[in-house]
């Protein structure tokens, strides 16, 4: 067999495993999308109400584009209380009359739409992305209100329920559109939500709001009221007036805030730069074939990098120093980006020194580092590839100085003040998720593969390191297990934290927006890139104190 017919053997296995990773993730959210099933939904179209993706559908333009946040949030997730599919509300980035908008829509198949504590996650992560690019947001509410079973762990803390509220009155002072539709059940605190709003409507027959129901009413004072007397839409837009507009149905409510979104005005934009879009040279699918099956192999980010650019073209910098982290500029649909990429490839330094790709070296961070800074200071919108384990360690790192270097570029990359965007290709793993811009440093968006896995350390070595606990404290006890016990206590070991390491496990508890066919992840960053173009950068770039 030649090289060639090697290589295309190898990218059709690939491709074959990263196709099947793909159609497990579609199965996936094909059930999530039920939210609490086929008989729920039959139940909404009894009462004439239309489901939450029906709402969104209807709402948004129709054959535009859009996003969706979050929708594997609780996975796995409560099984105790029959789970919470998607967290029981829909999250979405996308066009109303031509605007990016974030929308949120409560699932009343799931719980009456009550908030689980993932929900309230959920919330608020959708009202921080709109603050953070000054997106009108729009609430479909249809909500029974917290779910009271896990009440301590949505309530009082500071990401809780009311900081959704807090939310509401920062947005308002700062010029956020606002929009809330009461389609359904607004109860107890949450009726603060739609009322904070900067308009409000409500459906006839089916939405009512109100801080307490008739049976809370009756228990409390002793009054009989039935729903619509006390906050339905007469009550609401007649006698108390906290509605601004009554509406007979689901569609012509989602017509009004269409007719609302259409009139209005422009704001200030960022001004990130943009071209004529052009596509990736070559086979889009192409890129299925890039990845080795399980990441068991080294591969060239350089050739998933130009599979996402636009005519392919990647303008790389310092090409030849600090080889195991690819930086440059590039397009995607248009707009300008500067890469950060982890090089799984096995590479020589300037010394001629063997390289373990996907390692962070001194030389690498510090020109990433630098790199980062000149995104700054010509408002080039960041884009960072994960497929990290972290940063070099031993003797001769510790003595080059690596933690300085690696503070370096961890500054930098913290006090960027144009956008950053990730996208988790393979491994993300200990100081490297932190310096490669993880969730916990603010980008704008984060997505991972189906081929991601994010943890501190890889499995092999924690699974040995918690196999070493185990031993020491049987040892303290006085018992030593046997070599094949051992062995089964390992597997065991292994296979419980593998499972945290997965991407749907991150995607359950929103450490990643979403889990995405790669193909789509031009669609994601563009999109981004415009969100984040309806906010104008707020300060100029500075970083704090750096060891040189």
């Amino acid at each position: 067999m030649s090289k060639k017919q090697a290589e295309n053997l190898e990218a059709n296995r690939n491709e074959d495993a990263m196709r099947l990773l793909v159609s497990e993730m579609k199965q996936k959210w094909d059930r999530v999308s039920l939210g609490g099933g086929a008989k729920k939904h039959e139940q909404l179209k009894e009462k004439n109400k239309l489901s939450a993706r029906d709402r969104i559908n209807l709402l948004l333009d129709p054959g535009k584009p859009f996003l969706e946040i979050a929708a594997f949030a609780g996975e796995g997730m409560y099984a105790e209380h029959g789970g919470c599919p998607s967290g029981g509300v829909v999250v979405v980035v996308g066009y109303i009359q031509k605007r990016l908008c974030v929308v949120v829509a409560n699932d009343a198949t799931v719980k009456a739409g009550a908030w689980f504590p993932i929900t309230g996650k959920k919330n608020l992560r959708a009202q921080e992305i709109a603050m953070e690019n000054r997106l009108p947001i729009i609430y479909l509410v249809d909500s029974a209100g917290v779910y009271l079973p896990l009440q301590d762990e949505i309530f009082p803390d500071k990401e809780h329920f009311g900081r959704i509220f807090r939310n509401n009155a920062v947005m308002s002072s700062q010029g956020i559109p606002q929009i809330a539709a009461i389609m359904g059940s607004c109860v107890a605190g949450g009726a603060y939500l739609p009322i904070m709003s900067d308009e409000a409507l409500i459906v006839e027959g089916t939405g009512s709001i109100f801080l307490a129901g008739p049976y809370l009413v009756k228990a409390a004072i002793g009054e009989d009221i039935d729903t619509e007397t006390l906050g339905g839409a007469l009550t609401t837009t007649e006698i108390s007036g906290i509605c601004d507009y009554s509406m007979p149905d689901d569609p012509s409510c989602l017509a009004k805030i269409r007719e609302l979104i259409g009139k209005m005005g422009k704001f200030d934009r960022a001004g990130f730069n943009r071209a004529a879009p052009l596509p990736p040279k070559g086979e889009p699918k192409s890129l299925y074939g890039l990845i080795p099956e399980g990441l068991a192999k080294p591969y060239d980010m350089g050739l998933v990098i130009r599979q996402l650019l636009d005519d392919s073209e990647f303008d790389e910098y310092k090409a030849s120093y600090g080889k195991t982290l690819l930086c440059g500029y590039g397009r995607i649909d248009g707009w300008a980006v500067g890469i950060v990429a982890n090089q799984r490839s096995i590479v020589r330094n300037k010394k001629g020194e063997t390289q373990i790709g996907g390692v962070i070296y001194s030389e690498s961070a510090d020109k990433a580092a630098r790199f980062i800074m000149n995104c700054n200071q010509k408002r080039i919108p960041l884009l960072f590839l994960q497929d990290v384990t972290g940063f070099m360690v031993g003797s001769r790192s510790e003595h080059g100085g690596i933690i300085k270097d690696g503070a370096k570029m961890v500054n930098a990359m913290a006090n960027s003040t144009v956008p950053k965007f990730t996208v988790i290709i393979g491994n993300s793993f200990g100081a490297g998720n932190y310096a490669m811009c993880g969730k916990a440093y603010d980008p704008r968006l984060i997505v991972s593969w189906p081929t991601a896995k994010m943890a501190v350390m890889g499995g092999a070595q924690a699974a040995k390191t918690l196999m070493q606990i185990e031993m020491a404290s049987a040892k303290g006890k006085g018992g030593i297990a046997s070599a094949e016990e051992q062995e089964a206590l390992l597997q065991k070991i292994t296979k419980r934290y593998e499972h945290t390491t997965e991407p749907y496990y991150a995607a359950a508890r929103l450490w990643v927006d979403a889990i995405i066919d790669p193909l789509e992840t031009r669609k994601w960053v563009s999109m981004g890139i415009e969100a984040a173009d309806h906010q104008p950068l707020q300060r100029n770039f500075s970083t704090g104190v750096i060891q040189t």
